[in-house]
This record gives C-alpha cells, sequence and structure tokens, in this order.
C-alpha cells in the first residue's frame, strides 16, 4: 500500500488523490500507518451491506465443491 507522511499532505495533495484513485493510501504519523485514504466507490463496495456473491465458511463446514476450489488455488499460488 502506498504511503503518504501526514506532514507532507499538503505538498502532496494531487499525488495522494491521484494513488488513492487507484487504490487504496495509507497516511502515516511518526512512520506508522494512521488513516486510509480511498475512492468513495471503493468505500461504499466495502461497507455495502449485500455481500453479493461472497460467503464465508469455517473450513470444517465449507461445502466440497468449494473446499476443492480453494485448495486448487493454494496448489497453484505455491507452484508459481
Amino acid at each position: 500500500m502506498k504511503q503518504f507522511a501526514a506532514g507532507d499532505l499538503t505538498r502532496n495533495t494531487g499525488d495522494l488523490f491521484e494513488a488513492a484513485a487507484v487504490a487504496p493510501v495509507a497516511i502515516t504519523k511518526h512512520r506508522k500507518p494512521r488513516f486510509v485514504v480511498m475512492s468513495v466507490e471503493r468505500y461504499e463496495t466495502l461497507t455495502s451491506r449485500d455481500t453479493g456473491s461472497q460467503k464465508a465458511y469455517a473450513v470444517n463446514d465449507m461445502p466440497e465443491d468449494v473446499a476443492a476450489l480453494c485448495d486448487q488455488g493454494i496448489e497453484d499460488y505455491l507452484n508459481g
């Protein structure tokens, strides 16, 4: 995640907004991330109550077809 120091915000506002339009940006204070700036669209997606096709399962309760996809994804990641 791209980072901007809080003290540099007035000098780099355009750069911050440009970066935040692409992906969330961390604002640091004393070299530690304190805040995140992101586009409204990204924020609304994250805070939307409509989860669409996303679902969460405990590993033991995961349907077999989802477990197979998960296993394949992990294997693909490990193999590059």
